[in-house]
């Protein structure tokens, strides 16, 4: 695959799996928890997985063209979770449990700091602005 055709793969598979973020956040559940984020996380993660899995699998060309729509595009404008899911699963699979185990309980506690920084300085730059 040339470069410019991976590159138009990722956009296009961006561009599809964002807007399926967006139809699913669409859907009227709930107040108060967010089950729109939980599902694409969770279904994300499970096309991420079964993807690499099913690729992993098979040792033709057919299949890795698919990688750049399905993994970085796709998956990853649906979620970026899933990734994050895969990298644990396969730290895991790779008998590192203890390794797996660090990856998660150091990484959902920075992303969380950094939504909150990130969050504090938009409103502090908002009533700056006035």
């Amino acid at each position: 695959m040339t470069a410019w055709r991976g590159y138009m793969a990722v956009g296009v598979g961006s561009a599809l799996g964002s807007s399926l973020r967006y139809l699913i956040s669409l859907a009227s559940w709930s107040p108060g928890f967010p089950w729109a984020t939980l599902t694409v996380n969770i279904l994300g993660s499970w096309l991420i997985a079964a993807f690499v899995a099913y690729a992993s699998g098979r040792a033709t060309g057919r299949v890795a063209r698919w990688q750049p729509f399905l993994v970085a595009g796709f998956c990853g404008g649906l979620t970026t979770f899933s990734l994050f899911s895969l990298e644990t699963l396969q730290l895991l699979d790779q008998d590192h449990p203890w390794l797996a185990l660090g990856y998660v309980l150091v990484s959902v506690p920075l992303w969380l700091t950094a939504a909150w920084h990130g969050y504090r300085t938009g409103h502090r730059a908002t009533m700056t602005r006035g």
